[in-house]
């Protein structure tokens, strides 16, 4: 996934980001029943072609005839007994590893988590009432094809100003804190003179 994020290889990394673009933005203009049955159409157009162009090669006497998409038949896909109980054990921990916390959070089990959570929702209410969801996972997409590859290319620039943005955050936190009554300075200054 990092190599396709980061653009090593600029030919893989730029057909999977128009591919999922593309994709996207056919589901947001069109349904995704009708995207999906021209995907599929489109991709079985091509496949009949070529295979109806090897047999006619053949009739001609200039071919084998063979399918030219024998070796992808060919692939074992067969999962042995070890691997599904691997896979399902994991995935049967994801799920309950979720379930748990989702009911950590909805049935109140921490009220500081759940009002973080809730606090998220309202949040995202703004969101959802600027943005489409698809048009968030587009810019989504977008930002995990770009993002990467800025930072690698200006990595210390980044760093510096991350940096400068974290000391003045700490900065603020430390004022604010110490303005609070039972924390910080005037906390430990009450302390001495008791």
């Amino acid at each position: 996934m990092a190599e396709l994020l980061y653009w090593r290889d600029t030919r893989t990394s730029g057909v999977v980001f128009t591919g999922i673009m593309v994709s996207l933005l056919c589901v947001l203009h069109f349904s995704i029943v009708s995207v999906a049955s021209h995907l599929a159409l489109a991709v079985l157009a091509i496949t009949i072609s070529l295979r109806v162009y090897h047999k006619a090669l053949q009739a001609v006497h200039r071919g084998d005839g063979a399918n030219p998409f024998q070796a992808y038949l060919d692939v074992d896909l067969s999962l042995s007994r070890e691997q599904i109980a691997r896979y399902t054990e994991q995935i049967t921990a994801q799920v309950v590893s979720g379930v748990t916390l989702l009911r950590h959070l909805f049935l109140v089990e921490d009220l500081v988590d759940s009002l973080k959570l809730a606090l998220l929702f309202y949040i995202l209410t703004f969101v959802g009432a600027v943005f489409n969801g698809l048009t968030l996972l587009i810019l989504g997409v977008i930002s995990a094809f770009t993002f990467p590859l800025l930072y690698r290319q200006h990595q210390a620039q980044i760093d510096q100003y991350v940096g400068l943005v974290n000391n003045q955050l700490s900065y603020i936190k430390a004022k604010i804190y110490s303005k609070i009554p039972g924390t910080g300075a005037s906390a430990s200054s009450k302390a001495k003179a008791e």
